[in-house]
């Protein structure tokens, strides 16, 4: 069975890019096929990343749980046209060549339709950088087209439902496809 490491990098315990990735997450393809685990940066030690303690219990837990995955999915708010600073913070402790072999799949949401290149230009390069095999295309969901329901999740228009699931599509049939060539 696949695993997936689901990393929030919003700082804020209201997230809405949290309930977005939560969204993902728990409406997988073939739900179920996947042990799918989340991290949330902002619940890291502050005194690790702000320190750049590499050697951080937790940081090294984050880097094990990277490495036991099969595809990662990092998701982030967008704040002044590139990703979190929380997330820029844990990724710079990682090692160099972390997501080697990973599928990962980016995800952002933001304010503007302006930020929607910050996947490209900020977010890619970084995960490229650290060895990641296969990104897949991104999503950028704009916060007014997340309607949260009453029971903490959320809704999507159509529109942008219908390219989150073609873009998280994307992402399972990488993951599987890597898993048959392992096999």
């Amino acid at each position: 069975m696949p695993s997936i490491l689901a990393i929030s990098g919003s700082p804020s315990p209201t997230s809405k890019t949290a309930r977005v990735l939560r969204h993902v997450t728990d409406n997988l393809p073939g739900s179920g096929s996947y042990e799918v685990r989340h991290l949330a940066v902002r619940d890291l030690p502050a005194e690790a990343l702000l320190g750049a303690d590499v050697r951080h219990p937790a940081i090294l837990a984050v880097g094990a749980a990277i490495a036991a995955a099969d595809g990662v999915i990092v998701a982030t708010p967008v704040y002044k046209a590139a990703y979190s600073g929380v997330l820029k913070s844990l990724l710079d402790l990682l090692p160099q060549y972390a997501l080697a072999g990973k599928v990962v799949l980016p995800l952002a949401t933001g304010g503007t339709p302006a930020h929607v290149l910050a996947i490209d230009y900020a977010l890619r390069p970084v995960l490229s950088s650290m060895g990641a095999t296969h990104i897949t295309a991104g999503c950028f969901i704009h916060d007014k087209a997340i309607v949260d329901t009453d029971g903490g999740g959320i809704l999507l228009d159509a529109t942008g439902q219908a390219f989150l699931d073609s873009v998280v599509t994307g992402f399972t049939d990488a993951l599987a496809a890597r898993s048959l060539q392992a096999a």
